[in-house]
């Protein structure tokens, strides 16, 4: 009767740990945000173990059902397409279900988007401030005007459909001598980083539309 959230890579197949493929292979469930996503990294890695869907469309359906299956003394695994559970991820609801059920819980170390952006950003990470992806449009400009007194360094996810219009829209509202590095495909071939002025920044990827996965680091408001 156990629930481990297990990390996966966010590129490089490589960046999972032996631990991690170890407690895949040996639990009864893995349960996966995209079958057909996880299903290549379980086929690398010669994991058996029988997967069942678990995404933000149905998590709130299935965790009761869950749940009395941990009860009954079967072992879960829960993996995201990439990255660490819950974390801009599925995987809080049932999480909370199961500290409430008095389900033992164990999260693995493993790879997170957002820190090796942070660590190559250069901006200052003893401090710092993780939001995510934005609100799409309610409350979007609300939660700008309250970010951009933030002085801690903010890092937020991002589409790279939107990229140019969220750097804009941090000119707007930070101003555009913020400092600011931007990480596309972290770990896998075509990775990069650009640093510098958000006017710098979003003038680069106006003239190169960007594509991949994007982590967004912004330096916090100076004194």
């Amino acid at each position: 009767m156990k629930l481990y959230l297990v990390p996966t890579p966010i590129g490089n197949l490589e960046d999972i740990t032996f631990r991690a493929i170890k407690i895949l292979k040996k639990v009864t469930v893995i349960l996966a945000e995209d079958t057909r996503i996880s299903g290549k990294l379980l086929k690398h890695y010669a994991i058996e173990t029988p997967m069942q869907s678990h995404h933000m469309h149905n998590e709130h359906k299935k965790i009761a059902g869950i749940i009395n299956s941990l009860k009954s003394g079967e072992t879960f695994a829960l993996i995201s397409d990439a990255g660490t559970p819950a974390i801009s991820d599925p995987g809080f609801l049932l999480t909370r279900a199961c500290i409430q059920n008095n389900i033992e819980i164990e999260c693995l170390p493993g790879a997170t988007a957002f820190v090796p952006a942070l660590v190559n950003s250069g901006l200052p990470n003893d401090k710092f401030v993780f939001e995510g992806f934005l609100p799409p449009k309610k409350g979007r400009q609300t939660k700008l005007n309250f970010l951009a007194e933030e002085k801690r360094t903010l890092i937020f996810y991002e589409s790279p459909y939107k990229l140019v219009k969220t750097l804009s829209q941090f000119a707007t509202y930070f101003g555009v001598k913020r400092q600011v590095s931007v990480s596309r495909e972290i770990t896998k071939l075509y990775e990069e980083t650009i640093r510098g002025t958000i006017i710098e920044v979003l003038e680069h990827y106006t003239n190169n539309p960007p594509k991949g996965e994007i982590v967004i680091v912004v330096a916090g408001k100076s004194n």
